[in-house]
């Protein structure tokens, strides 16, 4: 298909090669059989950039072998309502996480392009605010997506500018707008569509931040500028965009740009830097000297290889919430009862932007199912499937029940559109309270943002917020059955109640069921220190030594932990900007996992919750020791409430 365009463009006078682009946003997602990762929403869970940069090394190599060379790709906003339908294409709502995930933008285009049979060109979207968006300002009748975000100067900086500045610093080759509309607080008589901010495209992106690709619009976005799509054309080229998403109207556009540039209403001279930016790009891609496809690495797409590096990552995704009586890890011997309609469905696991705009249930190409992953990596239990539990449940001890979302893009996703809401189905409620009552459960729930599962949290055993995990069911079977330590903490905050939302870190009367950077860890707490004190060095590694001292354990389980704590603090005192994002994490998990131990009561969680979620944003954004000093504050103050 793209050769063929390509050899439409190059029978033009002057030869100039055409750029491809498609939505790879978790894989080659358009592509039957290619490897799917999980959305970023999962992608930020695992809170580790080495995998985006891998993910987008997958993504462009599997992308590129079709001759396709430009992704609309990463999306970088930061979500601060859970009723939108794109919140799982944001890594995190706080800008920190996002920001620490662009490595993704690195993996994608790779050295400057310069292995043009594995790198593409990366498109960081949507700038800018477009996950602030207001519940009920909506347009093209959604609820909340492409509506207005109203921030003051101070609040469209601090929340959604950073990402930006991190893309940009990775010479992230083009931007796209958003569809929303923008009203700085203070500023702005009214809300103005980003397509059309002039302040914002060329003075704030291109000019301040220095912007040096181009901008591409959002499909059919210019349409939405006013009532007169030639007045559409002479404000948003003249805003700053370089290039123009047309889907249907492509001859009106031609001649109402060459008619606006002929009466001087466009000038010449931003038709020469649209142009400038476009080949710039076009010639670092080498589409001059190679314009076709090449199509030498075919065959890694879906490969072994690749589904390897999606299931660690979906692994990774899987996060904790709860885990009484040590119920996982689950035994590969037993005899367990599975249930609910996203175990066995990998169109659900692999959400929208899959084969499809929107995406679909049922089965994927090449995928792998949880329920499938689960009888691989425990071929000597006995796994019965009911999906809506109604096979008899006598004689099981344990019950697995997967439940949540099915797929949807967009504003299509919207709560309030399309009968989408946060609650569980009666279907997968009903197969919840069926298997819990008859034995002890695990509850896996399969969504693009938090449900809600207060009535849930207390009658299973165990909960895990599994997200969308991509084509790779086997990872999330991984952690269940121990052969990969759950490791993951959520990206966002998870609500109590609907009428909390919106909810973020940093929030007055923050009160969630489950704090932004929550994550119950299975593995050694032994083995998490010694790993960090090898990966330390000097003071830090003297400290953690001193931590690993044998009076301080019971086996791999901490004895003294306030003992432990205070040689974490010590090493966390000697953190440097220089010191990696691996030590920094390891050293504050220490101290999460130890404060998280302690918190076990809705009431230890309430009085917490903000010192857990603040400790979090510290870790993030650079401050180790302030997140390990919050964490052990956590511990104490939950150690005085009664548990």
């Amino acid at each position: 298909m793209v050769d063929g365009f390509q050899r439409q463009a190059l029978s033009t006078s002057l030869q100039i090669p055409m750029i491809y682009g498609i939505d790879t946003v978790h894989g080659d997602n358009n592509l039957a059989g290619a490897t799917l990762f999980p959305h970023n929403v999962g992608m930020g869970a695992t809170h580790d950039p080495s995998l985006t940069y891998k993910e987008g090394q997958i993504g462009a190599t599997e992308t590129r072998a079709t001759g396709i060379p430009w992704v609309f790709s990463p999306c970088v906003c930061v979500t601060r309502d859970d009723r939108w339908g794109r919140a799982y294409e944001s890594y995190s709502e706080d800008p920190a996480l996002v920001q620490n995930m662009e490595t993704v933008i690195n993996g994608f285009q790779g050295d400057n392009h310069l292995d043009r049979s594995t790198s593409v060109l990366a498109t960081a979207k949507h700038f800018i605010g477009d996950g602030g968006t207001k519940y009920g300002t909506g347009s093209s009748g959604y609820p909340i997506d492409q509506g207005i975000t109203y921030v003051t100067a101070k609040q469209l900086n601090d929340l959604f500018v950073g990402p930006y500045k991190t893309a940009i610093a990775d010479h992230v080759g083009s931007v796209m707008p958003s569809y929303s509309s923008l009203q700085i607080l203070g500023q702005d008589s009214a809300p103005t569509k980003m397509h059309a901010r002039q302040d914002m495209i060329t003075g704030l992106l291109k000019q301040q931040l220095g912007f040096q690709g181009f901008v591409i619009s959002d499909y059919a976005a210019i349409d939405q500028i006013s009532p007169d799509y030639k007045n559409d054309v002479k404000i948003g080229i003249n805003a700053g965009l370089d290039m123009i998403m047309v889907p249907n109207q492509y001859v009106t556009f031609e001649n109402d740009l060459t008619s606006l540039v002929n009466s001087g209403d466009i000038p010449m001279s931003r038709i020469d830097d649209a142009v400038r930016r476009i080949l710039t790009q076009k010639f670092a891609l080498g589409l001059f000297e190679q314009p076709f496809a090449d199509r030498s690495n075919i065959d890694t797409i879906g490969s072994p290889a690749h589904r390897a590096v999606a299931r660690q990552a979906a692994a990774e995704s899987q996060v904790l919430l709860k885990n009484a009586h040590n119920v996982l890890p689950l035994s590969r011997s037993a005899k367990i009862y599975v249930a609910g309609s996203n175990a066995d469905d990998t169109g659900n696991q692999s959400g929208g932007w899959t084969l499809t705009w929107q995406g679909q249930s049922g089965t994927i190409p090449g995928a792998t199912s949880i329920l499938a992953g689960m009888r691989q990596d425990a071929p000597g239990a006995t796994i019965t499937y009911s999906q809506d539990a109604s096979a008899p449940t006598d004689g099981y001890k344990l019950g697995v029940v997967v439940v949540g979302e099915k797929p949807y893009a967009e504003g299509q996703g919207d709560i309030g559109n399309n009968g989408h809401t946060l609650q569980l189905s009666v279907t997968d409620r009903n197969a919840v309270d069926t298997v819990c009552a008859a034995m002890k459960c695990v509850v896996l729930v399969v969504s693009g943002r938090p449900l809600d599962i207060t009535g849930i949290v207390p009658e299973a055993d165990a909960v895990v917020a599994s997200w969308l995990p991509g084509s790779e069911g086997e990872g999330v079977a991984d952690v269940l059955f121990g052969l990969q330590p759950f490791t993951g903490r959520l990206p966002v905050t998870w609500f109590k109640a609907e009428s909390q939302i919106p909810i973020s870190v940093g929030d007055k009367n923050y009160d969630p069921l489950f704090p932004y950077g929550w994550g119950l860890q299975t593995g050694s707490q032994k083995g998490q220190v010694g790993n960090a004190q090898a990966a330390a060095s000097g003071t830090a590694a003297r400290a953690l030594n001193s931590a690993l001292a044998a009076n301080n354990w019971s086996g791999a389980a901490v004895q003294r932990p306030e003992a432990v704590l205070a040689d974490v603090q010590q090493a966390a005192a000697a953190t440097s900007p220089q010191t990696s994002w691996a030590t920094r994490d390891q050293l504050v998990s220490i101290a999460r996992d130890l404060a998280e131990q302690a918190i076990t009561t809705p009431a230890q969680m309430s009085a917490t919750a903000a010192l857990t979620a603040n400790a979090e944003h510290d870790l993030v954004a650079g401050s180790t020791l302030s997140a390990v000093q919050l964490l052990v504050q956590a511990r104490s103050l939950a150690m005085q409430i009664p548990g």
